[in-house]
């Protein structure tokens, strides 16, 4: 009988797991040692930056990312914070992260990609985030479970450090009580080859997305996307 207690107990902790929720989703839970102002940025560990996300660079999976600094042209992921006083400020809190994409050794476009697994939340309607663009590109390609969203802006505001940004939202109540891959993308857009996306404050929310005639969609960046996606997997 023991046994079958043990049994149950295993199975119930391992669908426990499996259905794990989304975290660090403010991307506040980073682990890192304060780099001095006027200092220059390091490289450290995604699992020290962004515990619970992964990232991609193209197809290549990133192990280390940016602390307070920016590649030159060259596709990477950032995380700004927790002393970081120059351009683009913090949006909110004391990190922010900023996918970059770019020209891989200068000539092959590569997107930026960051992601985790975990179930939507019962009675979700949208999914929220903050983000401020550079380069000429558009809000990053959000994704779940490998199907493209839409995104709205809802709203702009400006940081406590003078940050500007808009308020994105994405309809997910098709995929409440899910799980599955939640992916944030940023694609090249522009003739450089040059482009960030500054990210933070994603959330899940209980209130529809309003669909304006104003609204700002994304279904032509997810094509841009998966002809990105489809290149890369064929070199």
């Amino acid at each position: 009988m023991k046994w079958l207690l043990t049994i149950i107990v295993v199975l119930q902790t391992y669908g426990a797991l499996g259905q794990g929720s989304f975290q660090n989703l403010d991307f506040e839970s980073a682990n890192l040692t304060p780099i001095a102002s006027g200092q220059p940025g390091v490289e450290v560990p995604i699992t020290l930056a962004l515990p619970g996300w992964s990232a991609e660079l193209g197809n290549s999976p990133v192990t280390q990312v940016w602390q307070n600094d920016f590649s030159l042209g060259a596709p990477s992921i950032d995380i700004l914070g927790p002393n970081w006083n120059s351009p683009p400020q913090i949006i909110d809190g004391y990190y922010s992260v900023v996918l970059q994409a770019g020209l891989a050794g200068g000539v092959t476009p590569e997107t930026a990609s960051l992601w985790q697994n975990g179930t939507i939340p019962a009675g979700t309607e949208s999914l929220e985030f903050k983000a401020w663009d550079s380069g000429g590109i558009t809000p990053p390609l959000v994704s779940f479970a490998g199907d493209n969203l839409s995104l709205f802006v809802l709203s702009s505001g400006v940081s406590p450090s003078g940050q500007t940004y808009n308020v994105y939202g994405a309809n997910i109540a098709p995929y409440a009580d899910q799980t599955g891959q939640l992916e944030f993308t940023a694609a090249v857009g522009n003739v450089a080859g040059v482009g960030g996306i500054e990210m933070d404050d994603i959330s899940f929310s209980t209130t529809a997305v309003p669909e304006p005639n104003s609204i700002v969609l994304t279904g032509i960046g997810g094509l841009i996307f998966a002809w990105y996606r489809r290149r890369l997997r064929c070199r």
